[in-house]
């Protein structure tokens, strides 16, 4: 390049040189334009043709601030298509959300929702708020136009059913649908579904436990769902209850008698375990006096092994006599003989008794 500018240089043609660079330069700024015309024209033309209020300069800033200008047209197009005019919401606006990370389409159809219920008021502002804190702001509106229905306990959880026992001891079964509408106010910072879920069934557990009989439960189960609407479950919470319905109860197990019954045989475990002390007890006692009377006809047998010592010393002093000791026997014999005779007798009127009573 540099050679050919010398060249044209040396043969004096300095103005083809500068035409040609100019018309080079021409060139460019055409194509640039041209690029640009390419890239935003049908963004500009539908913005236009909508009255969306974004100019070819403002889409050009989008590309340099590196915002996605066809997600913003198109999601003001649909504002403004939807009644939103361009005061409510600016295309400044949907950029700052769009960079702040948040889902302008999202936001833009949660705010048309809500405007074609009629029954919503909810701004620009609050929209990209909830937005931003994580929650589904169009499924939040739809929510308060619809209701929804929440299985309490969930499906798929590790039980299938509420259990409570009432005061009469008889569990029952129970699966109730919560109706829910979602409150605008409180998406931000409120509790989710599954404190729903805890504080209903908590509810139903009360309920059912403060009934004195179960049959009052099946006989009136709306008793339940006034009792636990009453407790005003939904404070600090995203949704709003609508009405508690209970789907199905069933009678199950009598934990009460049941638990007497494990009761009972607790305390007759703790009996056997008494009465076998006792019997431990009683037991050596009675060995103790088993050895007691052992030692006591020891001590009888050593008593009369020093009679004969104590006859012959009574011999040999002349303290007594021959017919003395005859006369003893005599007295010894007839003692035996009478207790004898009185041992007979007593087994005679013994077996009369037994045979009359047979």
């Amino acid at each position: 390049m540099n050679s050919l500018l010398a060249l044209l240089a040396q043969d004096g043609d300095l103005g083809s040189i500068i035409m040609i660079v100019a018309a080079l330069a021409i060139i460019l700024v055409i194509v640039g334009l041209f690029a640009v015309l390419a890239n935003f024209f049908w963004l500009w033309a539908q913005s236009f043709t909508t009255g969306a209020g974004i100019g070819f300069v403002d889409l050009i800033g989008m590309w340099f601030r590196r915002v996605d200008a066809r997600t913003i047209v198109r999601s003001k197009i649909m504002a403004v298509q939807a009644g939103l005019g361009n005061n409510e919401i600016t295309s400044q606006e949907l950029e700052a959300h769009y960079l702040a990370g948040g889902n302008v389409p999202q936001v833009i159809k949660a705010l048309v929702a809500a405007r074609k219920s009629k029954m919503i008021s909810l701004s620009f502002r609050d929209a990209t708020a909830i937005d931003l804190a994580g929650r589904d702001v169009l499924e939040a509106v739809q929510t308060s136009v619809y209701p929804k229905v929440i299985d309490c306990p969930p499906k798929g959880s590790a039980r299938s059913s509420l259990d409570a026992v009432a005061k009469d001891g008889i569990q029952l079964k129970v699966k109730a649908r919560v109706t829910v509408r979602a409150n605008i106010e409180q998406l931000i910072g409120g509790a989710t579904e599954e404190t729903i879920i805890a504080r209903v069934g908590e509810g139903i557990v009360s309920a059912i436990g403060s009934a004195q009989h179960h049959k009052v439960v099946l006989e009136n189960p709306d008793m339940i769902s006034k009792a636990v609407l009453a407790k005003r479950l939904d404070a600090q919470t995203a949704f709003e209850i609508v009405s508690i319905d209970i789907a199905d109860i069933d009678v199950g197990e009598n934990i009460g008698a049941r638990l007497q019954a494990d009761r009972a045989e607790a305390d007759m475990r703790v009996a056997r375990a008494r009465a076998e002390s006792r019997r431990a007890a009683a037991v050596a006692e009675e060995q103790e006096m088993t050895a007691n009377i052992e030692e006591s006809r020891a001590k009888l047998v050593e008593a009369e092994a020093e009679v004969p010592k104590a006859m012959a010393a009574a011999f040999a002093s002349g303290s007594l006599s021959v017919m003395d000791y005859y006369r003893l026997r005599n007295v010894d014999a007839d003692t035996k003989m009478r207790a004898s005779i009185a041992d007979v007798g007593e087994r005679d009127q013994t077996t009369a008794a037994y045979q009359t009573a047979n």
